[in-house]
């Protein structure tokens, strides 16, 4: 049955759907209380005062704080692109992974270079050819004469932040030697498993348009990038200005770390207490069971998906300063989340259905939260 809460005692009230509408008295303290749902009503928590200036700034305001310095940094190599870098940064803070597919030179591999140089942790690049073997991504055992033993030589996953370029053009073989350090953040090699360092990384790229000599990412793997972005080609201004910048010299090469590790640190573990209403959480829910129940999708979000939705709204709320996520963050994320994971049925890709159309759709039916 539906629930109210009395506004005299925040006495919770349940009543038949019948009473909708009607006025009952409490029964805690007998005040006249107006029997309306709050099935879809969320409670914006009150703002967290500092008992002391020595106590910390709530957690909103201490992860946009490195994340403004973070994309200040950023816009000195990448111009005009400050939503999609805000995105990689959420992606960042709650430690998931991000694939960057868009057309050749609009600074997808610059992205990744500009971020691990702000963050000034080690960075590994890995340039994705048919060739590549699992060995030569992870790292091998190596025969040393010297010592008559095999020593475990570590590849380039030992970094906390790993670019791995054109990831679809190397073979589903050496794709799948991700997998493992994606999700676990360990490698296992010869019976043996080594932790990777934290935070760790991976930020791949891919060019939708050159098909020849490419291997299609499984689901499987799309289903462990958190986020799927494109950059897109920049204004008429935002090019002028990118090529007044790389006239002499590119920026990228004076560009110096502004963030310490143990502030990203800092940052990912505080954006797991950024506060969700159980309302919004079911309606994180609700959307991703609706792309399972959709007519015209063979293939809808996954548990992990609800996760990384969830996951990413937290993120995203805390670097626009707020301590508590709103529905809007989670209408915001969903196509960046949920856009790669979804498969269009065949008879209705004839039809010019994308995931975009059908996600557009789902959110327009699914009831949002609203606020009280």
């Amino acid at each position: 049955m539906p629930r109210t809460r009395c506004p005299a005692c925040s006495q919770s009230i349940e009543f038949p759907d019948e009473m909708e509408g009607q006025q009952a008295a409490c029964p805690a303290c007998s005040a006249m209380t107006r029997l309306t749902s709050d099935r879809f009503k969320i409670r914006i928590p009150e703002p967290r005062r500092a008992a002391s200036k020595a106590e910390e700034t709530p957690q909103g305001t201490a992860i946009s704080a490195v994340a403004e310095r973070l994309i200040g940094n950023i816009e000195k190599v990448i111009v005009g692109k400050r939503p999609s870098i805000a995105l990689v940064l959420a992606a960042y803070f709650c430690e998931g992974h991000v694939l960057l597919e868009d057309v050749p030179g609009v600074a997808k591999t610059m992205l990744a270079r500009a971020l691990a140089k702000s963050v000034g942790g080690s960075f590994k690049r890995i340039q994705c050819t048919p060739d590549l073997l699992p060995n030569d991504v992870t790292g091998a055992s190596i025969f040393n004469p010297k010592t008559t033993e095999f020593e475990f030589r570590p590849g380039p996953l030992f970094a906390q932040f790993v670019l791995a370029d054109e990831i679809n053009r190397t073979t589903p073989r050496t794709q799948s030697a991700l997998l493992e350090a994606m999700s676990e953040r360990q490698v296992s090699i010869d019976g043996q498993r080594y932790e990777l360092e934290r935070p760790f990384f991976i930020m791949a790229t891919q060019n939708p348009v050159d098909h020849e000599g490419t291997f299609s990412l499984p689901e499987a793997q799309l289903d462990r990038f958190l986020l799927k972005l494109s950059l897109g080609y920049p204004t008429e201004g935002e090019e002028a200005r990118m090529i007044d910048l790389l006239r002499l010299q590119h920026p990228i090469e004076t560009l110096a770390p502004v963030v310490e590790m143990q502030e990203i640190l800092e940052c990912q573990r505080l954006v797991r207490e950024v506060a969700v209403d159980s309302k919004v959480r079911d309606y994180v829910v609700h959307l991703v069971r609706a792309t399972r129940q959709h007519h015209g999708l063979l293939l809808g979000g996954s548990p992990r998906a609800s996760l990384a939705l969830f996951h990413v709204s937290q993120a995203l709320a805390s670097l626009q300063g707020y301590d508590f996520v709103l529905p809007d963050h989670v209408k915001e994320m969903a196509l960046p989340v949920l856009g790669h994971r979804l498969i269009v049925k065949p008879e209705n890709r004839l039809r010019k259905m994308t995931p975009q159309s059908v996600l557009a759709e789902i959110l327009n039916q699914v009831p949002v939260p609203v606020i009280t």
